[in-house]
């Protein structure tokens, strides 16, 4: 199968030695130049696309009839999105057939429900562009739409017998963690979430009465852990109910939206009844910052604006609850897949920290040199990293940016995070390389991302996608 030829320039430009050449035949000036250029073809495969991995060739089971005919292939080429073909016109037929053919079937339903999802369903704020446009891009909107529309959505694998339509072929892949890798629109976020996580059912017709019984049952158990006396309660249980008071008003000091009374009060009966539910962690400090992307998405289902405008007091008691609940479970169908995080010693975290140390090395051996000589530890720094998932490294206002892609990853998100992290180290790889200990302490510590936008953060992710790409398949690279 033939690549396309953004594909091709990048292996060119990773694999080639000190004479590769750039675009027009001109040769690169230097090492640094091919990178740039290797980075520039990764965001060009992720710009207006999905997702470019995980993405597998089948056959498709579709009526041979149908398939035979030279009337149907001119059909699937033609309804081939136009935007898809504005933003990658070097790839070539096959994939355009394929991907064109994979969406025949749903022609009809995006005539009839796609343009309602995206104009009067959605709200004027969401319709425009904004920072960070690709989650709202049109054609991007219209395939979520698509998606969500379904009876079933599309999560895993879908699977089409290979005795069907020996001559037509499809891609298919997880539909929708595809299109949410880079970026979801903000207006469609709570429900998608809902959907990467496992939380809501794929299947439209059981998610409403799936999320009411959720939801009562989560109110139960915060009957049942919460709402008593502290004399029915162990030492520590006390113990550990007075860390989450202690810790809650530190919870994003900077956004003065968690310094609500209720919304504290919220968020310790969240962390309190995920701790007693999972001993083997309890709680542990950090965890009450990974409850705070999915309390802002999930109240921005029912509070217009921007969230300095918010009010809690104008939500009811009902709808609180049920924020309180989508919270908790999805809180932990995240941990389900990195639970030994925030085990004793926290073992998974203290593995991440050694495949930074390996992967940085491997990467940037000039910077890893220099950490080394001057007595870092990545523990230091990158400990808190991992287990914050990077919230208090990135203004808040991106945090969701960057939840998308890790509620897309599933359960690949902690090996994934290792890419994005060394990909936010090396962003200041020259500044560090001037740094003493002490300076690398505090920069690392307090990096100077105050003023990053969607377009800082889009540069982690795609560096983190090329190296993840180059490097993931290949574990020797990394050996020691």
């Amino acid at each position: 199968m033939r690549s396309n030829g953004g594909e091709e320039s990048t292996r060119k430009d990773v694999t080639s030695g000190g004479s590769g050449s750039g675009a027009g035949g001109i040769p690169s000036p230097n090492p640094e130049w091919r990178f740039n250029q290797t980075l520039r073809n990764v965001q060009g495969l992720l710009k207006g696309r999905s997702f470019p991995g995980k993405v597998l060739l089948t056959r498709k089971s579709e009526p041979l009839n149908a398939l035979a005919s030279p009337t149907h292939s001119r059909e699937m080429e033609r309804s081939y999105s136009s935007n898809d073909r504005g933003n990658d016109q070097t790839t070539n037929s096959f994939e355009a057939e394929a991907q064109s053919s994979g969406r025949a079937n749903n022609a009809n339903l995006q005539k009839t429900s796609i343009s309602s999802l995206t104009t009067s369903s959605a709200p004027p704020d969401a319709q425009g562009s904004v920072t960070g446009a690709r989650a709202t891009d049109s054609a991007r909107v219209a395939k979520f739409g698509n998606e969500l529309s379904r009876q079933a959505v599309i999560l895993g694998v879908n699977f089409f017998p290979l005795f069907f339509a020996p001559f037509c072929y499809c891609i298919y892949a997880e539909k929708l963690r595809e299109l949410s890798w880079s970026g979801v629109p903000p207006y469609m976020r709570p429900n998608i979430w809902r959907l990467l996580l496992g939380y809501a059912p794929p299947n439209s017709d059981r998610r409403e009465g799936v999320l009411a019984r959720k939801r009562l049952e989560y109110v139960e158990c915060v009957a049942q852990y919460y709402d008593i006396p502290d004399s029915e309660r162990s030492d520590d249980e006390i113990n550990m109910l007075r860390q989450i008071s202690v810790d809650c008003p530190r919870t994003v000091p900077d956004v003065t939206f968690f310094q609500h009374a209720q919304i504290q009060k919220s968020l310790e009966r969240i962390l309190y009844t995920w701790a007693i539910r999972h001993p083997a962690s309890g709680y542990v400090q950090g965890i009450n910052d990974l409850v705070t992307p999915f309390l802002i998405v999930f109240l921005s289902e029912h509070l217009n604006g921007s969230m300095e405008s918010w009010s809690i007091s104008d939500l009811s008691p009902q709808i609180i609850s049920n924020i309180e609940a989508d919270c908790y479970w999805c809180l932990s169908k995240l941990l389900d897949g990195m639970q030994d995080h925030y085990t004793f010693a926290q073992p998974g975290i203290q593995r991440l920290v050694f495949r930074l140390r390996e992967l940085v090395r491997r990467i940037d051996e000039p910077v890893s040199r220099h950490m080394e000589e001057e007595g870092l530890e990545f523990l230091q720094f990158a400990f808190r990293w991992f287990n914050c998932l990077l919230i208090r490294e990135i203004p808040f206002h991106l945090v969701t940016r960057l939840w998308d892609t890790y509620l897309a990853e599933g359960d690949s998100l902690p090996d994934f995070l290792v890419y994005i992290s060394a990909s936010l180290l090396l962003t200041w790889s020259e500044k560090l390389q001037k740094f003493d200990f002490q300076e690398m302490v505090m920069f690392l510590q307090h990096l100077p991302t105050e003023d990053w936008t969607h377009d800082e953060l889009e540069m982690v992710l795609s560096r983190a996608f090329m190296w993840h790409t180059m490097f993931s398949s290949s574990p020797s690279h990394l050996a020691s």
